[in-house]
């Protein structure tokens, strides 16, 4: 703040600058002093996601895993130019002017699963992270690089703590098959842990952490959502040995045999799952004895206990 006279006020005062309208105003009585006043500050650039300002005036934000942060030249065509000239002249930048192409690419593969499944970019960010670790490593060559960068995905999905079934991951890898990926994963985790010292804990998967996604494809009603909800939340409490995927998708199966205009067959729940429907059965079968006390009394209010079908 500065201080200069107001012809208001007739004395001395402070001049407070609003920047974002560009005016100048006394602090006594509020009178505008000058509008439209230039601010020859230095412009930053900011982003969303940041809450501290870049002393880089243009472009988007720099790439910590990158070698040159993600920024670079590229060549292109002016008017006039010949265009095979030009042309070669771009592929061959493309080629071997860049060290970071093969992660670039590898990113924006990432980038582009992690936009299909719907996932925040933390876990793109995390994603990228391990993928350049392994990189780092010079131990994939050889090995399917759709399967490595969509196992790279489904461990940032477990430490973040959104996890996504291997049959979910596998939709968007590019043809790579949930046997591929699953290997891909074990071989990551085994790479980092042993030979960089890096612990790759994931997490612990429940049952609810996939219900709501299951019910949402299956277009389930809300009170059965709820329901099916507090049946899995219940089901920790038992010692049920079976996978909590094979756990939600049982659950969803008993809660909607007892819709009557609505019963979802045991096969579209085995298809939004992923799991064999004879896995679901055996689950279901664990669930079974323990119905009274799984499903919220609430729900049971408005059916009968009766109408599930026995294992």
């Amino acid at each position: 703040m500065n201080k200069t006279v107001c012809p208001e006020c007739r004395k001395a005062t402070e001049v407070v600058v609003d920047h974002a309208a560009g005016d100048m105003v006394c602090a006594e009585c509020g009178l505008v002093l000058e509008q439209h006043s230039v601010d020859e500050s230095s412009e930053w650039r900011t982003f969303s996601d940041s809450t501290s300002s870049d002393p880089v005036r243009v472009g988007g934000p720099s790439n910590p895993l990158l070698t040159d942060g993600g920024l670079s030249t590229i060549i292109s065509k002016p008017n006039g130019a010949q265009g095979d000239f030009m042309s070669s002249l771009g592929r061959w930048q493309n080629r071997g002017s860049n060290p970071d192409r093969s992660l670039i690419i590898a990113f924006r593969s990432i980038g582009t699963m992690a936009d299909r499944l719907g996932l925040v970019s933390t876990i793109k960010d995390r994603a990228n992270e391990i993928y350049k670790k392994v990189e780092d490593l010079k131990s994939i060559r050889g090995r399917s690089q759709d399967a490595i960068l969509a196992a790279c995905l489904y461990i940032a999905c477990r430490q973040e703590d959104k996890p996504r079934t291997f049959k979910e991951i596998c939709s968007v890898a590019n043809g790579a098959s949930k046997k591929d990926i699953g290997r891909a994963t074990k071989f990551i985790v085994k790479q980092l842990e042993e030979d960089m010292g890096i612990s790759m804990e994931m997490g612990t998967i429940h049952a609810g952490d996939f219900l709501r996604r299951f019910c949402s494809h299956l277009n389930m009603e809300n009170n059965e959502v709820r329901a099916a909800t507090e049946t899995v939340k219940k089901s920790e409490m038992l010692d049920i040995r079976k996978s909590p995927i094979s756990v939600a998708a049982a659950a969803i199966y008993m809660i909607s045999q007892l819709n009557e205009k609505d019963k979802k067959a045991l096969k579209d729940i085995s298809r939004v799952a992923g799991v064999a429907e004879v896995t679901i059965r055996n689950s279901y079968k664990d669930l079974y004895p323990h119905a009274a006390k799984l499903i919220p009394d609430w729900f049971l209010k408005e059916v009968d206990l009766k109408n599930l079908p026995a294992p």
